[in-house]
């Protein structure tokens, strides 16, 4: 079995980041949503659980991070061509998130992100197949 990664992300309004979230085209699994969190699916073996702040509360001791004023994780998602990772920070945009720099043109690798609604980042990359490869 493959190894999963369920990253766990408090949000304030928990329709409204499941209604951003579908904007961008996103799938959420109804098995594991309620009024206090939904898993939406990134992939076959990535998740990300939202999770109202009340809701996560009860896994953390620690305050939970204002990410309009800290960053407390960078979310960094591969996509499968430059025009993705422009399209998909317009989509975020148009649904109400913000962007938080220019895009990066490294050559072999492309990068653009955008804040959600919660400000958590979400940095989306494209990497040229032969820079991923070992020789």
């Amino acid at each position: 079995m493959s190894t999963q990664i369920f990253v766990n992300l408090p949000v304030k309004d928990l329709k409204q980041s499941i209604e951003f979230f579908t904007q961008l085209g996103f799938q959420f699994n109804p098995q594991f949503t309620d009024e206090t969190a939904t898993c939406m699916i990134v992939s076959e073996t990535i998740f990300v659980m939202l999770l109202t702040h009340e809701k996560f509360k009860t896994f953390t001791p620690k305050a939970i991070c204002d990410a309009t004023k800290s960053t407390e994780v960078l979310v960094c998602l591969s996509t499968e061509s430059r025009e993705k990772v422009d399209e998909l920070v317009h989509q975020a945009v148009a649904a109400g998130g913000t962007t938080y720099n220019e895009p990066q043109d490294h050559g072999f690798m492309y990068a653009h992100g955008f804040q959600d609604l919660d400000g958590h980042i979400w940095e989306l990359v494209y990497m040229e197949p032969s820079a991923t490869t070992q020789s």
